[in-house]
């Protein structure tokens, strides 16, 4: 069957404008941007957000219509006002979170139809979350034999899987398909945050690699947190398939840990935030996972952490299952790294193929692109507004 196109805008409605009225056969590969599906956030792993299907394009663009709408008004106490989300398309199926209750939904592509919907109330949990409303999307995982699987984080920061065919919760992850992901946030020292009134929460999606779903942390912006002893930062990976904890990241370094001693003072103790609140990249050929880092709290005063306080860093792992090592790059005050890197490779001395020891990372730090690259094995940061080129 000939690939077909489908441009998809959210709004407080869900609208899809098509050039056509087909949709992919159902298949047992693995999904692929190749085989006209979107089956991550950024498209994949590296946050790429291309597809190479051509169908639509400007010339024709003017010329789409209006095929369905699908209205999310009645998913959550509230209509929707902010909505960020893009839906994945995976096998002829469209999966989206949606309401003010972040709500996860199938649709046939075709028509619109609900297929199922998901969600769960969460309380005041969710009600005092950092952060709100129906979040960025979910996740797709399969193991290629017929276990598919979608993943989200709910308002209140619980990791959820779901069956992709049903929306069924699956019950051998976690504990009854939920990993609570407040459990092991903590201030200070090491002091549990509450489970129900706790700062934490997350609206990007998990990243999946492999069996391995990473996921990150955020909490309230700015100058709107109440103490600069806020929860601290984590990044965790779990088991896809069972939902057991495999490795914790500290984005304030621990007694014992890389960096640690740049935090004059013990002053580790008594900051927090240092979130990755938006999307994480991977490269799975380097086997490295990129992390856009927040600052610590507050944004633009960090008179209580004297020294360096090493924050960015890009964790290595030997097979993603593994626990990271560490490479410290510079704290940058009243920085925010609010876009996700994109992994891609050098098109100059290599005439555009992949070299190992040659990756490229760009995000933007406060409106200004900065790329972090490696060349001959040695990374350095490109400075401020300079093009990513060849050294």
């Amino acid at each position: 069957m000939a690939r077909k196109a489908w441009g998809v805008a959210l709004g407080s409605a869900v609208l899809v404008a098509s050039a056509t009225v087909g949709i992919l056969s159902q298949s047992n590969a693995l999904p692929s941007t190749k085989n006209g599906e979107w089956p991550a956030y950024t498209a994949d792993i590296k946050g790429s957000r291309y597809s190479p299907l051509d169908q639509i394009n400007a010339s024709n663009f003017k010329k789409l219509e209006v095929a369905w709408r699908f209205k999310t008004d009645n998913l959550g106490t509230r209509p929707e006002y902010k909505l960020e989300g893009t839906p994945l398309m995976v096998k002829g199926v469209l999966y989206a979170t949606a309401g003010t209750r972040r709500s996860v939904v199938a649709l046939d592509p075709k028509t619109g139809e609900l297929i199922w919907v998901h969600s769960m109330r969460e309380g005041m949990r969710a009600a005092i979350a950092p952060r709100q409303l129906s979040g960025r999307g979910v996740s797709y995982w399969t193991d290629g034999k017929g276990d598919e699987r979608i993943l989200y984080v709910t308002t209140g920061y619980r990791l959820v899987a779901l069956n992709a065919k049903t929306g069924a919760v699956i019950p051998s992850f976690g504990k009854d398909g939920i990993v609570d992901l407040k459990v092991g946030m903590v201030t200070g020292s090491g002091q549990q945050i509450d489970l129900e009134t706790g700062e934490a929460g997350l609206h990007s999606t998990p990243t999946i690699v492999k069996d391995v779903v990473i996921v990150g942390s955020s909490f309230k912006e700015g100058m709107t947190t109440k103490t600069h002893n806020n929860t601290k930062g984590l990044v965790r990976a779990f088991d896809v398939k069972t939902g057991k904890l495999l490795w914790t990241f500290n984005t304030i370094p621990r007694p014992g840990e890389f960096g640690n001693d740049t935090w004059l003072n013990d002053s580790w103790k008594e900051n927090g935030n240092t979130g990755v609140w938006t999307q994480i990249s991977v490269d799975e050929e380097l086997g490295l996972v990129y992390l856009p880092v927040e600052s610590p709290s507050s944004d633009f005063y960090g008179g209580h952490r004297p020294g360096n306080n090493s924050v960015w860093r890009e964790p290595r792992l030997r097979r993603f299952e593994d626990r990271p090592t560490e490479m410290a790059l510079p704290d940058r005050p009243s920085s925010d790294l609010g876009l996700r890197p994109v992994i891609g490779s050098d098109p100059g001395r290599h005439h555009g193929e992949r070299a190992r020891n040659q990756g490229r990372r760009a995000s933007q730090q406060r409106g200004v692109l900065v790329c972090v690259r490696s060349c001959d094995g040695a990374a350095g940061l490109a400075d401020r507004g300079a093009p990513c080129t060849q050294r």
